[in-house]
């Protein structure tokens, strides 16, 4: 089976994150699309870090009707910060499947600063979807790198947070249910 891996720390997951591996599902060659929550990322502060397991839990519940989607708590029992690399290593050792990254634009670009990233693109390939104001990258004609046609979502995860600081509506921007639940458990804010 081909499964592409969507990582992050989905803090929270938005519809910008469904979309994109919706269209990386259905526009690739790639059977379904694995959401890896990550605990710690090695180039971002965790701070304002929802709990991994709540923030697994959210995940779950917005990709709970897609059967193409899974998510993976694989992380959760590695070393912190982990690395890309070292997850693959374990993915691999533990399914025979055909693993490939889904990234944004945006991280293509700081790619070769990526721990082995040249094994990772060796061995694995990357899916790329467009990002708002990337940077231009030499890896984009590579053979291992596929750009997908997508639209340029500019939703973050900093302004939902910021607009549940203060008390707005995160209506459309998360699905129903990861909105229920956020305002449930008063997650993010503090």
């Amino acid at each position: 089976m081909k499964v592409g891996l969507f990582f992050g720390s989905f803090n929270p997951i938005h519809i910008g994150h469904l979309i994109i591996a919706n269209i990386a599902q259905q526009n690739t060659d790639i059977d379904e699309v694995w959401f890896i929550v990550s605990p710690q990322n090695p180039f971002k502060q965790n701070k304002n870090l929802l709990h991994e397991f709540d923030r697994l839990d959210l995940v779950q519940q917005a990709i709970a009707e897609d059967f193409h989607f899974k998510v993976s708590d694989i992380e959760f029992n590695m070393n912190r910060p982990s690395y890309t690399i070292d997850t693959l290593a374990v993915l691999r050792e533990k399914y025979d499947h055909d693993f490939r990254l889904i990234i944004g634009e945006d991280n293509l670009a700081s790619f070769t600063k990526w721990k082995n990233h040249q094994i990772i693109l060796d061995d694995f390939g990357l899916i790329v979807y467009p990002r708002p104001n990337s940077k231009e990258s030499e890896l984009i004609d590579h053979p291992r790198v596929e750009m997908i046609e997508a639209p340029k979502i500019d939703i973050s995860a900093t302004l939902i947070r910021k607009m549940i600081r203060s008390g707005k509506s995160i209506k459309y921007l998360v699905p129903e249910s990861v909105q229920q639940q956020i305002i449930a458990k008063k997650f993010f804010l503090d």
